[in-house]
């Protein structure tokens, strides 16, 4: 549909974004939330820095990780580690989290309106803030899920008391081998819930928001309808940006709102329907809390 050779990036003055971004909003009939790992970065949640040498420091001597990203692709030598390793990048990053007002902004802005997310985050950041579940798509898994390795069958499983069990039990690096979760059907060891290759499970959970999602983008497609991508990058643009972009040109009354560090360009074809600013997420959110703020106030 859209042409490389018609791309070209939209540069306009922040102030004028602002204005416009809290109309269309507060315009708006639905409001679709695309969030990328950006997102999360943008509220502190990062894979370095001092969190990952607090709790990752003897990983880090061992193996000079220097990143918990690059981390968990390492090819442990025992189960036994491999879950030593996990079972701290799943706590510290899904469990031992805490609220930021990057995510509480978000919600803030768009709780009183018909919203939906569509997330490659799995950090579970949108429920800690009161995001409707039953609002939530999370294409990619949740670090909250062990599945099957094997994909043996299309079934998650809740692992929140297993993980804090090896957290307890875990020492020299390992957790005890009794704690190794395996599969209750094949018995092949579980995984953790994430895309990585063809045995991602996809299963009740999944498909049911999927069909919630498509549902909404159907009953609302041709309404005044806001896109907000936040914090989403090139590694796999055909789940959000890409669908994004088709839903800005074929909607009538919709408009896109892209936010993020990166350098972004965008097709000729929405280019009248798109705020595209390359900004600190958490800054613009604060600043779009603010103005809708002060919008309301004045309408009193």
């Amino acid at each position: 549909m859209f042409s490389n050779k018609k791309m070209k990036p939209s540069i306009i003055d922040y102030s004028l974004q602002q204005k416009t971004m809290n109309s269309w909003i507060h315009q708006a009939d639905a409001i679709i939330i695309g969030a990328g790992a950006g997102l999360s970065t943008a509220a502190g949640l990062t894979y370095d820095g001092e969190v990952f040498h607090e709790h990752f420091s003897d990983f880090i001597e061992k193996y000079h990780f220097t990143d918990m990203y690059s981390a968990g692709f390492y090819p442990f030598a025992s189960l036994e580690e491999y879950w030593g390793y996990w079972s701290r990048h799943i706590y510290y990053n899904r469990y031992e989290t805490h609220t930021n007002s990057t995510y509480d902004d978000l919600f803030q802005l768009v709780k009183d309106k018909d919203y939906f997310v569509i997330t490659t985050n799995v950090d579970h950041q949108f429920q800690l803030h009161g995001f409707d579940k039953q609002r939530l798509f999370y294409t990619q898994g949740d670090y909250g899920l062990f599945q099957c390795s094997m994909r043996c069958h299309e079934k998650t499983y809740d692992n929140k008391r297993a993980i804090r069990a090896m957290i307890h039990a875990q020492k020299g690096m390992k957790i005890p081998s009794d704690l190794i979760p395996y599969c209750p059907i094949c018995g092949a060891p579980m995984s953790v819930n994430l895309r990585c290759d063809h045995r991602f499970v996809e299963d009740e959970g999944w498909h049911n928001a999927k069909e919630r999602y498509e549902k909404f983008l159907k009953e609302h497609k041709q309404k005044r309808l806001v896109l907000l991508e936040l914090g989403v990058g090139n590694n796999t643009p055909g789940i959000i940006k890409f669908p994004f972009w088709q839903l800005c040109y074929e909607g009538t009354r919709c408009g896109y709102i892209s936010i993020s560090l990166d350098v972004q360009r965008i097709p000729d074809e929405i280019q009248s329907k798109s705020i595209i600013i390359k900004k600190d997420i958490h800054e613009v959110l604060l600043d779009l809390k603010n103005t809708s703020m002060l919008t309301k106030h004045t309408e009193r």
